[in-house]
């Protein structure tokens, strides 16, 4: 295996680690929050507060140097922001709407309704989420922007991919069936996107052409 090749196969292992472990997580996320649910409920979204904000491995392995000047730098400073925002809103989903809520109905007292206990929880986590996941699209965007003058259409079919996914975790999040299903798609087009921006015979001929220069 050349030193290419392995730098491309770590590349693709940590962009699609994330997404891969999310995936695993909501094959054993509860569809409901319950009483009876409430503890795991709460245990698996503790768990879930590092995975979520990793899932912009994916789109800061591509872009991981230091923004040159135009186009390109501004769309990377704009996807690193967008990173940002995700990873602190949608936090904020699995803290309010996760956490929360499952410990409020976790410790709700017999015979008490727990639908008035997590509806506002409910409802302000998917106000976070929703920022969170339509500033992953945008990070995504902003991405392929400041990829595009170096690589050319090679991003483009894992920009479609990832734009597919984002729209999709909108309101699935990772539950079985279409969110996990999603976290899949999350770990193909980043893949994709690596395979498409790492070291090749195209970048080597470009550093041997700087080199020349």
């Amino acid at each position: 295996m050349t030193a290419s090749l392995m730098t491309t196969s770590i590349r693709i292992a940590l962009a699609t680690a994330a997404p891969l472990a999310l995936a695993a997580a909501g094959l054993v996320h509860p569809h409901g929050l319950s009483t009876s649910t409430a503890a795991d409920w709460v245990d698996l979204h503790i768990l879930l507060l590092p995975l979520f904000p990793l899932l912009t491995i994916g789109l800061l392995v591509p872009l991981w140097q230091r923004p040159g000047p135009g186009i390109e730098g501004v769309a990377t400073v704009a996807a690193w922001i967008g990173a940002f925002v995700y990873a602190a809103f949608y936090t904020g989903l699995d803290a309010v709407a996760g956490i929360a809520a499952g410990t409020a109905v976790e410790h709700a007292a017999v015979g008490v309704g727990t639908g008035p206990l997590k509806r506002p929880l409910y409802e302000v986590g998917e106000s976070l989420g929703h920022v969170g996941a339509y500033a992953l699209i945008c990070t995504v965007v902003a991405a392929a922007a400041a990829l595009w003058p170096r690589h050319g259409a090679r991003v483009l079919p894992g920009t479609a991919v990832l734009l597919l996914a984002g729209w999709s975790f909108v309101d699935s999040h990772i539950f079985w069936p279409r969110g996990v299903w999603t976290m899949c798609a999350f770990a193909l087009g980043f893949a994709l996107l690596a395979r498409a921006t790492g070291p090749g015979p195209a970048a080597g001929a470009e550093r041997g052409q700087r080199a020349e220069g």
